[in-house]
């Protein structure tokens, strides 16, 4: 285990645990923990040891968002629209959003406003029985500023998108999971087993196929059907010059399941 004064991680079986961890602030996001976790995202991306991401939090919260403390007196000082939450945050969730390797949100307790888009920005989501969801923006006559605008419509659709921002309701897991804001929900003692489990099956996956998967589905939206089978052409033979490429092929000549080795 790696602790640093707000976040913990560790790397076990291709698998990287972050922790947030400032319990007594429900794990908000102040400024030097948003860029302690970038650096830390930066770091398990290039480092080969690493196959699969997994970010949770510690105590009873997944992340209660900004760091209030932090806004009220950036707010005393003149400094709240230059002290750079903001940028900060949104180079965090671009940098999340973008990771090649495939990233897990194991939500335990409440997840809001950013704290929330952070979960949002992760490619699956696995929530604890007693998850709750909460945009936190319109309630205080503002609004979404870390990317919530942009993955709910996509993910839930544009109505309950609105009823989530519009209303600020606070969402249940099993509420979340009907509406596709979440894959899974289990019991909170379950959780990290849950988690595990999916992480190590994607941990001896694929690993560049997965980035090239990642990076089509991002980028999909933005191309029409024909540049888009293209962009696929493209990956599939960058995936089939690869070192997985050519063992899936052996594997299925010699009739046995692949060992990938992320490459």
């Amino acid at each position: 285990m790696t602790p640093s004064s707000s976040l913990l991680s560790r790397v076990e079986a291709g698998v990287a645990w972050i922790t947030l961890n400032r319990p007594e602030q429900r794990n908000a996001l102040d400024i030097p923990t948003l860029k302690q976790l970038h650096a830390l995202l930066e770091h398990c991306n290039s480092d080969p040891a690493v196959r699969v991401l997994v970010l949770t939090g510690s105590g009873r919260s997944f992340c209660a968002g900004a760091d209030l403390a932090e806004w009220a007196e950036a707010e005393a000082r003149g400094a709240l629209e230059s002290y750079g939450w903001t940028e900060t945050a949104h180079a965090l969730m671009t940098c999340l959003h973008s990771l090649d390797k495939p990233t897990i949100a194991a939500i335990n307790g409440t997840a809001v406003g950013g704290g929330m888009d952070l979960a949002l920005c992760c490619d699956l989501r696995v929530a604890g029985q007693s998850a709750r969801f909460k945009a936190g923006y319109t309630s205080m006559a503002y609004s979404p500023d870390a990317g919530a605008s942009w993955h709910l419509p996509r993910l839930i659709g544009s109505e309950q998108a609105k009823r989530l921002l519009f209303l600020d309701e606070l969402w249940s897991a099993e509420r979340a999971l009907a509406a596709g804001l979440v894959g899974e929900v289990c019991a909170d003692e379950q959780l990290i087993g849950s988690v595990s489990e999916l992480a190590a099956r994607l941990a001896t996956g694929p690993t560049f196929a997965f980035a090239q998967t990642k990076k089509l589905i991002r980028q999909g939206a933005d191309r029409s059907l024909a540049q888009q089978l293209a962009a696929e052409l493209a990956a599939g033979l960058l995936c089939g010059r690869s070192a997985d490429g050519a063992e899936a092929l052996r594997a299925v000549s010699e009739k046995r399941p692949p060992r990938f080795q992320g490459l």
